[in-house]
């Protein structure tokens, strides 16, 4: 079997919850050495966190992003386990952690030192609200303060929250990304090497969601108004919102003027693709209230399904809204994975990585990790 792209790569992860977790699942998934340290007693905080939890009391929501890593118990405060984590960290590759700051150098761990001693060695800081700031960092919390629930929901109704971790997820990619970077920066260098300051990539919750506003946080900066909800709308497109069919409820997305035309051909409606007031997206913001309502209306007296097959010749974007188990079951189709397995490692990985280790069990690689080191994963390629 070819190796993976991360095979050899060693990933020292002190990070619990979600950020963190999924980007060392994600960097693991790709074929780095995983090992996870985890509190005596409970662990990762996620282990917890249900029901749900499996047959063998594991919790959904830890086994989502934990697989292809090793569980290691670990106490800071006992001197023997300290010099255990010092020991790996001085040959992992990247050391990934979400405590607050200074946290760490109170228990003996000093990022600084560690940077300094080993050359090579990448470290991966993700907070809530950056280095200077003692505020722990939950997602519901990031998401209301860095505008994401302003502008999600029904106009006039309340603030919403997205309904997944999305500040997390956002945060996590957001440090895989840092960490390739810095990965390919350190294979640039070669006998040079990186600075410390080049080697530590800090990650933030609330840098992570303010940027992932693209789009609405430029549109505020170019007109210097407030941003408003627009539901299941959008607020520079038309028609680009969901519909309901007769049947069921399915989303059309409308964007550009020749998709416009095509759609109002595709489904009868060729008096709107005529309409030279409609003609382009200006004057379909314009008469939003009119263009919607005639589309509400027509979609109303067909299945969503006959909808769809009329504007997927036609080439216009569309789909369907699938519950959460019609969009999973498509997921593990699409990747020749069971329910079985997915229910036991978690959803099928991206681009080209492989699930190679389920989700430990707390303390599970200890004893093998106390004697082996890394070598518990074999020699590096």
């Amino acid at each position: 079997m070819e190796s993976l792209l991360l095979s050899g790569v060693r990933v020292l992860d002190l990070s619990r919850v979600l950020a963190g977790p999924l980007c060392s699942m994600m960097l693991g998934d790709l074929g780095a050495s995983v090992i996870k340290v985890e509190r005596p007693g409970l662990g990762d905080d996620t282990r917890g966190w249900g029901p749900p939890f499996a047959e063998d009391g594991q919790s959904a929501y830890f086994r989502s992003v934990n697989r292809n890593k090793m569980s290691l118990v670990a106490d800071f405060a006992d001197p023997a386990d300290r010099e255990l984590v010092i020991g790996l960290i001085a040959d992992a590759d990247i050391v990934l952690e979400n405590f607050l700051p200074g946290a760490l150098a109170r228990s003996g761990i000093d990022a600084d030192a560690l940077l300094a001693r080993n050359s090579r060695l990448i470290w991966c800081t993700i907070s809530g609200f950056g280095p200077s700031s003692l505020r722990p960092g939950y997602d519901f919390v990031v998401q209301a303060e860095s505008g994401w629930m302003a502008i999600t929901g029904e106009p006039g109704g309340d603030p919403m929250k997205a309904g997944v971790a999305m500040v997390d997820v956002t945060t996590g990619k957001d440090a895989a990304i840092g960490i390739l970077a810095a990965l390919a920066a350190r294979e640039r260098a070669g006998a040079a090497g990186l600075s410390v300051a080049q080697r530590r990539v800090h990650v933030t919750l609330q840098s992570s969601a303010v940027a992932a506003l693209v789009n609405v946080a430029q549109n505020t900066l170019v007109t210097g108004a407030e941003a408003a909800r627009w539901g299941n709308a959008h607020a520079n497109l038309v028609p680009y919102q969901l519909f309901r069919a007769a049947d069921r409820p399915f989303v059309l997305a409308v964007g550009s003027d020749p998709q416009w035309v095509a759609a109002m051909q595709a489904i009868g409606r060729p008096d709107l693709a005529a309409d030279p007031a409609l003609a382009t997206n200006a004057g379909r913001l314009a008469n939003r209230a009119r263009v919607v309502s005639a589309l509400a209306q027509h979609f109303a007296a067909d299945a969503a399904a006959a909808w769809m097959e009329r504007l997927d010749r036609a080439g216009v974007p569309c789909g369907l809204v699938r519950s959460v188990t019609e969009a999973v079951a498509q997921r593990l189709h699409d990747k020749d994975f069971s329910v079985t397995e997915a229910a036991r490692v978690g959803l099928p990985p991206l681009w080209n990585g492989s699930v190679r280790l389920a989700p430990p069990h707390h303390g599970e690689q200890s004893v093998t990790v106390r004697e082996k080191g890394w070598s518990s994963f074999g020699n590096r390629p």
